[in-house]
Parts: C-alpha cells; structure tokens; sequence
C-alpha cells in the first residue's frame, strides 16, 4: 500500500459526494415553487441549451426574506439555482451580491480549491472544468444579480426624490 492511494480515494470521495448534492438537488430542487406576491420576479433564458429559469425573490428590510424558482433545464442549472435559494435567504442584499461575486468567480475561474467563503456552494466548483457548464451554473445567479441591482437602483431612486416613481 502506497501513500499516494488513499488521497486519490479522498479526492475521489469528494467528487463523488459533490456529485451526490447536485444530482439531489437537480432531482428534488428546493424552494421550487412561484411567489406570488414577490417583490423581484426575473425570467433568464440559456439560449446555447434552453435552460430557462423564473426566480422570485421576496425583499424586506433590505434583506432576501424569501427566494423560489421554477423553470426547466440540466441538472446543473436546476441545481445550482436551488443551491442557491438555500445560500441567499435571510441574506442582507449585499451579503447576497458579495455571493454572486464570490460564487462567479469560483464557477469561471481556475481553481485548485472551492474558496471558503461559499460554504456547501463548494460542490459547484468544478464546473469551470466544463465550459458548455458555465452558462448552466451561472444562469440562477444572474437571475439573482439582476434582481438585487434593479431593486437597489429602485430604492436609490426613492431616497433620491423620497417619491416611489424616482420622479418629481
């Protein structure tokens, strides 16, 4: 027995769980499911290969109070979007966009290791290995950039002119 073999087995191991969480996560996505009354509703297309996507997110008090979503697409893209929903809610909307930007980069960067900072999101991390993945992966999270940058220009719009239409 070599020392070599067990950290193959290790590095393995871990794949294979990663693996394990997407494949859940794809097969039975949380928080799937419409918000009616949702603050942010955002509708992204993959055109490269149909996944399509509609997340609802929910804001109070400057926070992700609640976040869904529902659409059709691969198992990477329904997976990172209910990994997703799980990561981001309760945030604060700018813990919520430092995660996008921390997630992003780890999704389209080379890298030896998942930063720490994305938590259980860590299973994602291979997916830059996998170009035609990318698109996939990251569909949710521009869903999720695109809400949360709209909503803050809403609100900076309201502090601006204290009238909710951002006019006079």
């Amino acid at each position: 027995m070599s020392g070599v073999a067990p950290a193959v087995a290790v590095g393995d191991g871990i794949t294979s769980l990663y693996q394990e969480v997407i494949i859940d996560h794809a097969r039975s996505p949380r928080n799937f499911r419409d918000i009616e009354d949702a603050s942010r509703r955002v509708e992204v297309v993959n055109p490269l290969c149909g996944d399509q996507l509609t997340l609802y997110i929910q804001l109070a008090d400057g926070g992700v109070a609640d976040i869904a979503f529902e659409g059709d697409g691969c198992s990477i893209s329904q997976a990172s979007a209910s990994l997703m929903t799980m990561a981001v809610k309760g945030l604060r909307q700018e813990e919520a966009l430092g995660l996008f930007s921390r997630v992003h980069t780890m999704l389209t960067t080379e890298g030896d290791a998942p930063p720490a900072e994305v938590g259980k999101l860590a299973v994602l991390s291979g997916v830059w290995q996998y170009p035609m993945r990318v698109k996939c992966a990251t569909l949710a999270w521009q869903a999720l950039r695109s809400a949360l940058e709209d909503s803050a220009l809403e609100d900076s719009a309201l502090e601006d002119t204290g009238n909710p239409n951002g006019m006079e």
